[in-house]
């Protein structure tokens, strides 16, 4: 007997499958896709976020650039080894010179030619109207010519009058120097300086400044114009020196600060200098002598350093906060003429 089937009758359970399976995968797969879009979306904006507010931070605490910079890093970094050198060379020589080597003049060679590094740059502070001055000391103690060359060329001594420029650029003054200077080959002028005798300080500041730019010598004096100096005798006494890299020579004095307005040595800042209105202690200045690196120290802060109504104190005062050796050297009280003496007033 055929048994039909009736009109209610439901496919079987596996058939169902069969055509539910192929839209449920791609059901999946769409909302799988929509899923990685939107964590991929929310790590991106997360990201954004954080990059913003890093830079708004580092805008407002004033970080948003390196206050070093590792250029400026590597360079503090070698200068602190050229630093431990110099000391390691500084305690060799000393070591040496302990042992009886003494320091002497000898040239440099600069490729294919020879040449010598200067001893001391000598400046013989002058001014306008003083050619008498300068040809007493051509006719005393500095030689001229071929001979001022064979001085420099053997022994290292450098000898230069020191003068400014006037207040009315290019007039009498000017020509008459330039005219002089043509002649003798004797100057260095400093073109950004005025002459004046009230600014004898900032002039002996420039001198120090520009011959430390201008000459490699391994130091530097200051003279008057009435000066006698006897150079072999400073050589010599140079040399004794030569362990000492921040050096500062003179006949070192104190003194009274004048604060009356009517004396010659009036000081206009002699409230500075305490109540019992005292100089500390600093070479006279009729003749001193600085080595390279105080030389190069005036040099690179020339803008800042602070000058007194006198050139000898404004030295001095900027010897107080530097490591420098003091050198009370009597030789070198220019007023006397005590034994061995190297200079005197004319």
């Amino acid at each position: 007997m055929q048994i039909r089937e009736g009109p209610g009758r439901r496919p079987a359970p596996s058939a169902v499958g069969a055509l539910r399976s192929p839209m449920s995968a791609m059901m999946l797969a769409m909302v799988a896709t929509m899923a990685s879009f939107y964590v991929a979306g929310r790590l991106w904006q997360d990201a954004q976020n954080r990059v913003y507010l890093i830079k708004e931070l580092d805008r407002r605490t004033g970080q948003g650039q390196s206050a070093i910079s590792v250029d400026d890093t590597l360079k503090v970094v070698a200068c602190r080894q050229q630093g431990k050198r110099l000391a390691s060379l500084e305690m060799e020589l000393a070591a040496a010179k302990h042992e009886g080597f003494v320091g002497k003049y000898t040239p440099e060679t600069n490729g294919t030619h020879s040449r010598k590094k200067p001893l001391i740059v000598i400046g013989i502070m002058s001014s306008f109207g003083r050619k008498n001055y300068r040809d007493a000391v051509r006719k005393s103690w500095l030689p001229t010519g071929s001979m001022l060359k064979k001085l420099e060329e053997e022994k290292g001594i450098v000898v230069r009058f020191i003068v400014g420029r006037s207040a009315n650029r290019g007039d009498t003054f000017d020509r008459e120097i330039d005219d002089e200077n043509r002649s003798t080959k004797d100057f260095l002028i400093l073109d950004d300086h005025i002459e004046s005798d009230e600014e004898l300080p900032k002039k002996t500041k420039s001198f120090f400044a520009n011959a430390a730019e201008t000459f490699d010598a391994a130091f530097y004096a200051k003279v008057n114009d009435d000066i006698y100096i006897n150079v072999d005798t400073l050589s010599a006494m140079l040399e004794t020196h030569w362990d000492k890299p921040r050096v500062y020579i003179g006949c070192m004095k104190s003194g009274e600060v004048f604060s009356d307005s009517t004396h010659k040595w009036y000081e206009p800042d002699w409230w500075k200098f305490g109540d019992g209105k005292s100089y500390f202690r600093h070479a006279s200045g009729e003749m001193f002598v600085i080595s390279r690196a105080v030389a190069q120290f005036i040099s690179i802060n020339r803008s800042v350093l602070r000058t007194y109504a006198h050139d000898d104190v404004s030295v001095g005062s900027w010897m107080i906060g530097l490591a420098v050796k003091h050198v009370n050297e009597a030789k070198l009280c220019c007023s006397s003429w005590p034994s061995g003496a190297m200079c005197s007033a004319l």
